[in-house]
């Protein structure tokens, strides 16, 4: 009967799929492959007038579930947003010196040696031992001078003595201490920046910066006042805080992305808005519109927002520009995954026309980027011949299902590359969007490595001192400036000239 070859054709498969290797590229274990095994199943099952609506329903939940199984182990960081550190499938490093060339600079390289320095911070007499020398009269010639350039760490103390005057008739009069110095002994401002620096930017956690404070340097300083430095610069910066937003708010181009954190074992958000020279993190509970319109940025942003296509974008009245390095992933899945030529030759496209319009200089002429659009076109008509819309309604037992049809990712990816043609294809024709929005991605993925290294926020009071020191470090960075600098800047009172210009 047909049934029973079902379900040795089925067991079959199962047997395999547990005993064998996958290959992730090609949806097969071994020498079987997955979808066409599959579909001989469904043929089957569908051929048998025996089997019951139970049987048959059941057979096809499990249908899916392999379907759904294979292709969650066929996504990698290729077609998928899943990191490179988490795929376990990525491409290899390449051995070290395969051009067979020397390690170090190669001829014609312009190298970087280290120049003496004209004020040494100690200076080392080293006399001969006349002895060694011949009997004879010498004269002081001068000296040989090499320099040890060096690093000493270590625990600096200053004494301020303000200096007490009394009068004839016992009136004493002391000099007042610098504003910054109010205890008798405290902790001093390169300190503070210090510790800031490690547990911010390095993001080292409390316990180990406090001890290499007490066992290297000498120094105790406790897990509490690690958080209160962080806690002090947070509070130091609401100026910055107000002048980044404001900063966003007038750019032409914004780069937008979110990602989860944990805070005390609850899910919460960090939303991220940035460009080439401002940085602004902001922690949240809720991930959409509530969200970002408390943060304040989005809603009065009238620039282009390059994003990821993620649906809350798109209710602020702004231009919009999609991230192309989405797209790539999700058209080499489709490839990959649902056979979908025409996916592959959208990636090529895509790619061909980026190259293109970096060599034009950021821009294309509008006859070229009229080509590119009729051949983008072109391939979404072919693909709608590959990809049709799915079936309507199933109809079992005169009944029929309820629901919206259920569509493919490949679907669905070419319906949201025909509506959104403009959105993106919008780097080709603007030179101030770029092909992806990588530095997005980018700025915001120091928070993922902060996640690994801590596990959580305890509250989210510490989620807003990272958010706004990390807004602060990234801005200074992108104008230019040292963290060291910006953040013994921030703890004297001082302001950095890029902040200075806008106030």
């Amino acid at each position: 009967m047909a049934s029973a070859a079902v379900k040795i054709h089925f067991l079959n498969a199962c047997y395999h799929h547990h005993n064998c290797n996958y290959d992730v590229n090609k949806m097969k274990i071994e020498s079987i492959d997955i979808n066409k095994t599959l579909e001989e199943a469904r043929g089957l099952l569908a051929s048998d007038k025996n089997i019951s609506p139970a049987i048959r329903a059941v057979m096809e939940v499990l249908f899916l579930i392999i379907t759904l199984l294979m292709n969650r182990f066929n996504l990698n960081s290729k077609n998928s947003s899943k990191p490179p550190s988490d795929d376990p499938n990525r491409d290899k490093k390449s051995k070290k010196n395969e051009t067979g060339k020397n390690p170090g600079g190669q001829n014609g390289h312009i190298g970087k040696n280290l120049q003496p320095v004209e004020n040494p911070d100690e200076i080392t007499v080293i006399p001969i031992d006349k002895r060694t020398l011949p009997k004879g009269k010498y004269r002081d010639a001068g000296y040989d001078a090499r320099q040890v350039i060096d690093l000493r760490i270590s625990r600096f103390v200053i004494e301020y003595r303000a200096q007490i005057l009394e009068d004839q008739n016992g009136n004493q009069f002391v000099a007042p201490f610098p504003a910054y110095v109010t205890r008798p002994v405290q902790y001093g401002q390169d300190l503070k920046a210090h510790s800031v620096y490690l547990s911010q930017f390095q993001l080292l956690p409390y316990n180990r910066i406090n001890d290499y404070f007490s066992k290297e340097i000498n120094i105790p300083v406790s897990s509490g006042s690690i958080f209160n430095f962080n806690k002090e610069a947070y509070n130091l910066l609401d100026k910055f805080d107000e002048i980044a937003k404001l900063k966003l708010i007038a750019a032409t181009v914004m780069h937008v992305d979110e990602t989860g954190i944990n805070v005390n074992g609850k899910n919460a958000w960090i939303h991220l808005a940035a460009n080439e020279l401002w940085t602004y993190f902001f922690p949240h509970k809720k991930r959409g519109g509530i969200a970002m319109n408390e943060i304040g940025i989005l809603p009065f942003f009238k620039g282009t927002l390059i994003h990821d296509h993620w649906k809350p974008y798109f209710i602020y009245q702004c231009i919009h520009a999609l991230c192309n390095a989405h797209h790539l992933r999700e058209l080499q899945r489709a490839y990959e995954q649902d056979n979908q030529k025409l996916a592959l030759a959208m990636k090529v496209l895509l790619i061909e026309i980026n190259k293109t319009t970096k060599d034009a200089g950021g821009s294309l002429p509008e006859n070229i980027a009229n080509e590119y659009c009729k051949k983008y076109r072109a391939i979404i008509a072919d693909g709608e011949i590959e990809c049709p819309q799915p079936e309507a309604k199933q109809i079992i037992d005169g009944k029929k299902k309820r629901g919206r049809i259920k569509k493919s990712k490949a679907r669905n990816l070419l319906e949201r590359l025909a509506s959104f043609e403009k959105d993106t294809l919008r780097f080709m024709e603007d030179v101030d969007v770029p092909f992806t929005n990588n530095l997005a991605e980018n700025n915001i993925r120091m928070t993922k490595v902060q996640q690994k290294i801590s596990g959580c926020f305890r509250s989210m009071e510490g989620a807003y001192i990272f958010c706004r020191i990390r807004s602060y470090i990234s801005t200074c960075r992108k104008q230019g400036m040292s963290i060291t600098t910006a953040l013994k800047m921030l703890f004297k009172g001082e302001m950095p000239d890029f902040m200075r210009e806008n106030t």
